[in-house]
């Protein structure tokens, strides 16, 4: 396999310094030449969560009050645990999991 010179006379071939400048290229495709304008459209659930976004922004997302009552009846030893409640909250958010599906 013979390799072949990259010029006929056998000279190096180099990269210019001078900076050359094109012409822009002009587009033939009509889209490009017609104004677009871009158009967003948010659904209802969209825009719930949103507005559910912004108002988490100014709200605290900590219960101040309802920390400071449990606090103070585990320090009284009056803080009553429902454990069937807690249990029927977790089936509810566990099918409501499994049924968004």
């Amino acid at each position: 396999m013979a390799i072949q010179p990259l010029s006929n006379n056998g000279t190096k071939v180099g990269l210019s310094s001078k900076s050359t400048q094109h012409e822009p290229v002009k587009s033939t495709d009509s889209k490009t030449t017609e104004k677009h304008q871009d158009n967003i459209k948010f659904t209802a659930v969209a825009k719930e969560i949103t507005k559910a976004f912004e108002s988490s922004k100014t709200t605290s997302p900590i219960n101040e009050d309802r920390v400071r009552e449990v606090r103070n009846a585990l320090a009284n030893g009056t803080h009553v645990i429902d454990a069937a409640s807690i249990a029927k909250k977790m089936m509810e958010i566990e099918q409501d999991q499994f049924n968004s599906r």
